[in-house]
Order: C-alpha cells, then structure tokens, then sequence
C-alpha cells in the first residue's frame, strides 16, 4: 500500500466515479481501476460496491477513507515540515439545514483556514439529503434539529447508517418575520396570531415527510402555505407577503440585514441543533475548524452550546 493509493482511493471517494476521478489525477481509468483492484486486494477487503449505475463506498470502504484521510494529512505536514512544500488545497464539505449561524461559522471558517489554495462545499439543502450526504462521505459534516416529533425517526435513520447525533443547542421556537409585520411589536406570538399570515417553509422533494420538515409544528393545517427550495426567497417573502416561520430564533444581521426579525413562539416545544457525523471515522483538521467556529458562533448569541467531542 503506498501514498499513491490512498490519493488514488480518496479520490475516486470524493468523485463518486472512476472516471472523473480518472481525468482530475491525469491517469487513465483502466490504470486506476487496476490500482484500486490492488489496493483491494493488499487490505482484503471490497472498498467499492460496483453497479451498473456507478460506485458507491462500501461499510468497509467508508472506515477505510477516514485512515486514509487521516494518513494524507499527516503525510501532507511532513512534506511541509521537512520537504519545504507548499500546503495542500484544503477540502471541506458541510451540508446543512438553512441556518445563518451556519453560514457564518463556514465564514470564519475560510477565512481563518489561511489556506492559498481551497476547495469547500456549504450545501443548504434538505434533511435527508444531508443524512445522506454524510453518510455516503460526501460531507464531513450535517447540521439539522431534532424535537420530540421528529427525534424517532431520525435516530433510526442515522442509526441505520452508522451516523451519531452530536447537540449543540437547545432552542425555544421562534418566528422569523419581516420588522414591518403588524406582529413585529409582540413580545411573542401564538399560533392564533399566525392564523391569517402565510406560512413559509422549505420544501423537503422527494421524500417530502412531515418528519423531515425544517420547523416544527410541520402537521398543523395552514389557511395559507408557500414551500420554498432557498433561505433569500424565504426572507423575500416574508417582506413582500407578511410571510413567517418557525426556526430556532438565531438570526445574523451581517447576512440578513435589519428587515427579518425573530419573535418568540409561545408554544411547548423546542429544537435540540447538532451536527451528524460517522461515529467511526476521524474528522479531517478543517471539520474540526468548522466546528470550533459553529461552536463560537452560536455562543455569541448567548446561546449555551453543549460541548460534545467527536471521537
């Protein structure tokens, strides 16, 4: 097993395909499926399930790319150290749901990295897409909540996929809502008061389940309802319509400027925020940047953040 494998292996990881992987590392792909075959066959295990639709990881081969991940980095600071080459291009991916302290902790995050050459992913997207994500190591990280609805179903399903729930906070609901909303003035709101604005919240496609859904109280009827695919649009709406929803009461003004506002919610619920990862594999020294920077964040705002470490 040499250097050149791992590159190899992790490459074709990152790609998902042997033949992009084939044309970023310049080397054709039956030279490349032969490499991995050896690398295969070196540790005895199958890294790869191969289909007529592509490759995927398999179980195996998503512990195997955490060492491998680890080795590269360490190989990378030796080569710095005592070979006087210029860093890596940093990699980092994190998928999220639509949360502004996300956003910004990824931010400080780049900017703090000091990296010259990079290559991050911030992906809003939807919940499951973000269990799946991580699961199939296409981010190292997922921030999404769980609630007394929805944690069954997503304990399962990241059990299911060998992932861990790590919290982060605890949030008592809010209501996310323009300044000139006749109901900016509350000191909060009931679900009564909502009754006549539109509801807003994030479409979740395909598997479009209640449990799914970014804010809670998902099941309760709607006079009037708009589902949304992006967090602008979502705050758009909420100016032009006197549109609200349901979210954990963090907002930025850096990003969002002074028109949104957060109202609480009175209502007996809450939002427990984590982040999911491998429970197994390492996290890469930028994940753990990130992390460092989502746990600052989220304390700026007063918020207790619970300090759960990665193995």
């Amino acid at each position: 097993m040499t250097l050149q494998h791992l590159k190899y292996f992790i490459e074709i990881a990152n790609c998902g395909s042997i033949s992009k992987a084939a044309k970023n590392l310049y080397v054709t792909q039956p030279s490349l499926s032969s490499a991995v075959k050896d690398l295969e066959g070196e540790v005895g295990i199958e890294l790869f399930s191969r289909t007529p639709k592509g490759i995927s990881l398999t179980t195996d081969g998503i512990e195997f790319l955490g060492y491998a991940r680890q080795v590269m980095e360490q190989a990378s600071l030796l080569e710095q150290r005592y070979l006087h080459k210029k860093p890596s291009r940093r990699l980092c991916s994190i998928s999220t749901q639509h949360y502004a302290f996300a956003v910004n902790a990824f931010v400080n995050m780049v900017k703090k990295s000091g990296a010259d050459e990079y290559e991050f992913t911030l992906r809003e997207t939807r919940t499951y897409e973000i269990i799946a994500d991580v699961k199939n190591l296409r981010s190292e990280l997922g921030i999404l909540y769980m609630n007394t609805f929805n944690r069954k179903v997503i304990e399962k399903l990241l059990c299911e996929n060998g992932l861990v729930f790590y919290p982060l906070f605890t949030a008592e609901p809010h209501v996310f809502i323009s300044s000139a909303n006749p109901l900016a003035a509350k000191e909060y709101v009931t679900t009564q008061d909502l009754a006549d604005y539109p509801c807003l919240s994030f479409e979740q496609g395909e598997y479009n389940s209640f449990y799914f859904s970014e804010e809670i109280f998902s099941t309760a009827f709607s006079k009037k309802s708009i589902r949304v695919s992006d967090r602008a649009t979502i705050f758009n709406l909420m100016i032009g319509l006197n549109g609200y929803t349901i979210s954990t009461g963090i907002l930025s003004a850096d990003l969002n400027g002074e028109n949104i506002i957060a109202v609480p919610l009175k209502i007996d619920d809450f939002m427990e925020v984590g982040w999911i990862a491998h429970g197994s594999i390492q996290l890469t020294k930028q994940a753990t940047l990130y992390l460092e920077e989502l746990k600052s964040v989220v304390a700026e705002y007063g918020v207790i953040v619970q300090d759960y470490t990665h193995p």
